[in-house]
């Protein structure tokens, strides 16, 4: 490797690390209100991922719709006894992204709003003699260093930059996630709909989690996810993709990454560092959704970057998990429960889909996915979900 070169003269505002929708969003945002950013990213590096964001983000992000590869209209739970339960969206769909292409674009945004982009891997971290942080990272030409006033960690699950800095981080739960990107089924007699997205509630599919089959027009991720050890991704996705029908489409790639299942307590370093997206554990849990909490955790975390950068007071680094668990903590919580009871054994699984047929469970569900908050058109519906999900906690409903 060649010698380390010197700190750059330069003294950025913030670098963040990691270009996915989380660090891209912070990078933007932070750019557009005229601060010296730096966006540091491993080049060629795609997430596994099911791709489906909700409409409130096009909105909420300024993200055009011609991003979207596809616009989901129904979803089919499929139990283990192979019992399948449409759930049609009124009024409404899942958009869906292809992330080689979406998170460039993200990038590309957030440089062209003047933030500086550069490809490179993470090292770590220093402090030059005033005790200003220096970001150590390597690329091409060697070890590289940087002079920066603050950090945002948004390298994903197993981030180095949380290992530097947050104690505790490296204990963060997760789930192993493993997808593949195939051609699109164009048989009319396969039972494929490029306008729903199928998920497996399954335990030979997947033991703690589920497996599912997500339409991007003329490509389909395929993919399952699981937190036991030794259990095979790969031979899951092998009986998914045969179960699906779709053994005989074209693997066009191969992914795999950990998705977090808990947020983090602690999301700063109470000097000039915070994390945001997967790096603060900020993935739903039970449905695994999180392009959307990613970009909201990189939007917060710039706004509490740019706070502490106008105030020099690291407090308002603890803005960035304050707000973001009081906006969604409560239903962190609620989907963290109803993940470690309904996906336990697949006679809870049976039950679970069961309830997916349920008018005021569908209704609810996709009003939450989409807008990301409480229902209050039909509160009745809430009370009726409340002792129709009662009854099968308890097994007072038959399956």
């Amino acid at each position: 490797m060649a010698e380390a070169k010197a700190v750059t003269q330069d003294t950025y505002d913030a670098v963040v690390v990691g270009g996915g929708p989380s660090g891209a969003t912070a990078a933007d945002d932070l750019a557009r209100a005229g601060h010296k950013v730096l966006l540091l990213d491993r080049a060629g590096r795609i997430k596994p991922c099911g791709g489906a964001i909700p409409p409130i983000l096009l909105s909420e992000f300024d993200i055009p719709e011609s991003l979207l590869v596809a616009r989901v209209n129904k979803a089919r739970m499929i139990s283990p006894a192979d019992n399948k339960v449409g759930m049609p969206i009124d009024n409404g769909f899942v958009g869906m992204v292809d992330r080689e292409h979406f998170d460039e674009w993200l990038r590309v945004r957030a440089a062209d709003h003047g933030a500086e982009r550069r490809s490179g891997r993470f090292r770590s971290l220093l402090r030059d003699d005033d005790g200003t942080a220096i970001v150590v990272y390597t690329d091409a030409d060697g070890e590289q260093r940087l002079r920066t006033r603050s950090v945002i960690g948004a390298d994903g699950a197993r981030s180095a930059v949380a290992r530097e800095a947050i104690p505790g981080s490296e204990n963060m739960p997760y789930v192993a996630a493993y997808h593949e990107i195939v051609s699109s089924p164009t048989d009319p007699d396969a039972d494929f709909d490029p306008a729903r997205c199928d998920v497996y509630y399954r335990g030979s599919l997947s033991p703690d989690f589920y497996a599912w089959v997500f339409p991007h027009g003329d490509t389909t991720s395929v993919g399952v996810g699981s937190a036991e050890k030794g259990f095979s991704l790969r031979r899951a996705v092998d009986d998914l993709r045969e179960v699906a029908g779709l053994e005989g489409s074209t693997t066009i790639r191969r992914e795999g990454a950990p998705i977090p299942l808990k947020p983090l307590k602690r999301w700063d370093n109470g000097r000039d560092l915070v994390l945001a997206g997967d790096a603060a554990g900020i993935v739903a849990p039970a449905s695994g959704e999180g392009i959307y909490y990613a970009m909201l955790g990189g939007r917060l975390a710039a706004e509490a970057v740019g706070e502490y950068l106008l105030t020099g007071n690291p407090k308002a680094l603890k803005l960035a998990r304050k707000r973001f668990m009081r906006s969604h903590g409560r239903v962190f919580f609620i989907l963290g429960i109803m993940q470690k009871f309904w996906y336990s054994s697949d006679k809870r699984r049976e039950r679970f889909v069961k309830i997916c047929a349920d008018e005021d469970v569908q209704y609810l569900t996709w009003q939450a996915y989409m807008y990301k908050k409480l229902v209050r058109a039909k509160p009745i519906a809430h009370v009726r979900i409340f002792f129709k999900d009662l009854g099968h906690l308890l097994g007072l409903v038959r399956a």
